[in-house]
């Protein structure tokens, strides 16, 4: 069930701040409408960190879409091995 107090409830902070859990966020209100949402830190930098990839995931998919080239994981050893070989020989 979710934890739900009015913004008013902020003037004892440290009540609102116990019931804040990973999972369990606290969510404000003001005027009876749903105006914040308060979450554990962890759970921030999780759900931060998931958009990130979802949006970096769809950019991928978008470029792959419009006919972007892609090199498999052969072609990526075999280009650097040739890379490196170039460095060693004249290096």
């Amino acid at each position: 069930m979710p934890n739900i107090k009015p913004v008013s409830d902020l003037r004892n902070y440290n009540e609102v701040l116990k019931d804040i859990t990973v999972g369990e966020p606290v969510f404000l209100t003001k005027n009876g409408r749903g105006r914040y949402a308060i979450v554990d830190i962890k759970e921030y930098e999780k759900l931060h960190a998931e958009l990130k990839l979802i949006s970096d995931l769809l950019a991928v998919e978008k470029e792959r879409e419009s006919g972007a080239r892609y090199y498999t994981l052969d072609e990526v050893e075999e280009s650097l091995n040739s890379i490196i070989g170039e460095k060693t020989i004249s290096g």
